[in-house]
């Protein structure tokens, strides 16, 4: 006989609908709800509740980041295994060479092993919001940006890609995951997919 508990939280769950929610994470933002020391969390910028981020973005990263309430999707987005791309704005120090883009291209090592080879080409600056606090250049070293697609997720993995070959990441921005993109959403901002 089913238990009547069961059969009645089955129709709650059902009742729940899927939400999706596309957010550009500012700068010095933590990617999570609570932060027993005071700084700043989604909680400042979401008002949703039970849903929850597909991944990380590093506090001093910047872009797109996926909220969902359904644990499949969120397990397909921030799962290694699943090899889910992810796009990249690199500000990094330094003119990338040819060479510099065809080791990142290929792979390079890292204190973890070796990474999987990833897409890089050379961008124009994109047009994007002003950074707070803005990055600090150096008048005699110019930077260049670079577009990155890599489909792993290790710690801090691009800032260290790019450190690797020598050009060190001085802005980074997430710009799609998946097929969603930032394309529409202001900094601190965030779209609900319907």
């Amino acid at each position: 006989m089913p238990n009547r508990h069961s059969a009645h939280r089955n129709k709650r769950t059902s009742l729940t609908s899927r939400q999706i929610v596309l957010f550009n994470k500012p700068f010095n933002v933590l990617t999570q709800f609570t932060d027993q020391a005071g700084r700043r969390t989604l909680k400042d910028f979401i008002p949703i509740p039970d849903i929850y981020a597909a991944g990380r973005l590093d506090r001093d990263s910047e872009g797109l980041l996926v909220l969902t309430n359904d644990g499949s999707l969120q397990h397909q987005l921030a799962h290694p295994s699943k090899k889910t791309n992810k796009t990249y704005w690199a500000q990094v120090e330094g003119i990338a060479s040819e060479a510099a883009i065809k080791a990142l291209c290929d792979g390079v090592t890292l204190k973890d092993g070796p990474t999987a080879p990833a897409t890089v080409t050379l961008m124009d600056p994109p047009d994007v919001w002003l950074r707070t606090p803005p990055i600090r250049e150096r008048a005699s070293i110019p930077t260049s940006w670079l577009r990155i697609t890599i489909n792993e997720g290790r710690n801090r993995q691009v800032r260290r890609m790019t450190a690797a070959v020598g050009l060190p990441t001085l802005r980074l921005i997430r710009y799609q995951v998946g097929n969603w993109t930032l394309d529409g959403i202001a900094n601190g901002e965030y779209r609900i997919l319907t």
